[in-house]
């Protein structure tokens, strides 16, 4: 495994073969996503089998115009399969900044919620040491992904995000198929580029569907 960084595309060569599922997370200033803007976008596509490959970041500077033409072709590919750790957030900062909805969707915190009702716990780092039991770290959670240059803590920290993507999916799906929550997962992951759309509508808190 690698971890390649790209500043503001995915250069020419091929890098995912057509229909493969990709992992799909960002980096931004903050949490605010109209305010904060996209810094990186990283990607991998689990490798042959699945269990491990390169990842690939795409990094975006101070006053970028976000063409990418190569990035949003993969992002909006209806064909390809993304899988997302609270896609919600990703894909409200993908459609924002690069003006392509990166979908169809497969969330694994959703999955979590859905099948792992024993625990409250459903970051990334508790889902990885539980089904996978690998430790990883989130230090660089909360750095400036704004800096000039990425340093090596963030890119490690930036590509443990989609590293464990595709392994987790394969679990999680088992288990939601074991417990008859397939087709209610898989209606929660079609709904999500509609939630990321409300929430940058100006919905992010308020439940629409909720009686008061």
């Amino acid at each position: 495994m690698a971890v390649h960084i790209h500043e503001g595309d995915l250069p020419e060569a091929t890098l995912f073969s057509p229909g493969t599922a990709i992992a799909v997370d960002t980096e931004t200033m903050g949490l605010m996503t109209p305010r904060d803007r996209l810094c990186v976008v990283q990607l991998s596509d689990g490798g042959p089998d699945g269990k491990g490959g390169d990842e690939h970041l795409v990094r975006f500077a101070p006053g970028s115009d976000y063409a990418a033409p190569r990035l949003k072709a993969v992002l909006a590919d209806p064909d390809r399969l993304k899988l997302y750790h609270f896609g919600r957030f990703d894909i409200a900062a993908i459609r924002h900044y690069l003006g392509v909805v990166a979908a169809p969707a497969w969330d694994t915190k959703i999955a979590s919620r859905l099948v792992r009702t024993y625990t409250d716990r459903h970051g990334l780092k508790e889902l990885v040491r539980e089904l996978l039991g690998v430790e990883v770290s989130k230090a660089q959670q909360s750095s400036d992904w704004g800096s000039p240059a990425l340093t090596d803590a963030q890119k490690d920290y930036a590509a443990s995000d989609v590293r464990f993507l595709h392994r987790l999916r394969d679990e999680l799906e088992r288990r939601l198929v074991r417990e008859g929550r397939m087709e209610l997962a898989q209606a929660c992951f079609d709904f999500l580029p509609t939630r990321a759309a409300l929430d940058l509508a100006g919905w992010p808190e308020i439940d629409i569907f909720a009686h008061v």
